[in-house]
């Protein structure tokens, strides 16, 4: 099941055993990918990219990450950062195969020292491959909305 704030402990529509093989060819093996978990792959590879300033996490990300760092920090935990990132997973298909495919949101802030088109190319291009070489999800896409251009920052990393 999905969770509103993208960042619970419960478990999302990807479900399978490793491998990719499908829940039925094994009955002793079952993994879960919650969306906080790639969320926090994405934000990460999005941050490391050349022009990105921050994630802008918008009001939504603000009151999912205000709930989700009260529950992780109640149970000890330190939670990674996943604001400006948000994950959907593949729901219009029965079929084991595409509940592991998501699709991505993410909002940055880039450097006036970088075209922001390139940058969000970039942005794309990375968060697809740190995905998938992370989780083994496949990604359907990538959009980057980019909120603001800041003209002091460098964007260098």
């Amino acid at each position: 099941m999905r969770t509103s704030d993208a960042g619970g402990a419960e478990p999302s529509r990807d479900v399978g055993p490793p491998g990719g093989a499908g829940p039925a060819a094994t009955a002793s093996a079952e993994w879960v990918i919650t969306e906080a978990v790639v969320a926090a792959v994405a934000a990460h590879a999005a941050s490391t990219v050349a022009g990105v300033v921050r994630l802008e996490p918008g009001l939504l990300g603000l009151v999912g990450s205000v709930s989700r760092s009260a529950r992780q920090h109640s149970k000890g935990l330190d939670p990674a950062p996943t604001e400006g990132v948000r994950v959907t997973f593949n729901q219009t298909s029965r079929a084991p195969q595409d509940r592991r495919r998501v699709w991505l949101e993410v909002d940055v802030v880039t450097s006036a020292q970088d075209q922001a088109a390139a940058v969000g190319h970039a942005v794309q291009r990375t968060l697809t491959r740190a995905v998938t070489a992370a989780t083994g999800l496949a990604v359907d896409g990538v959009t980057v909305s980019i909120l603001d251009v800041d003209l002091a920052g460098t964007g260098g990393r």
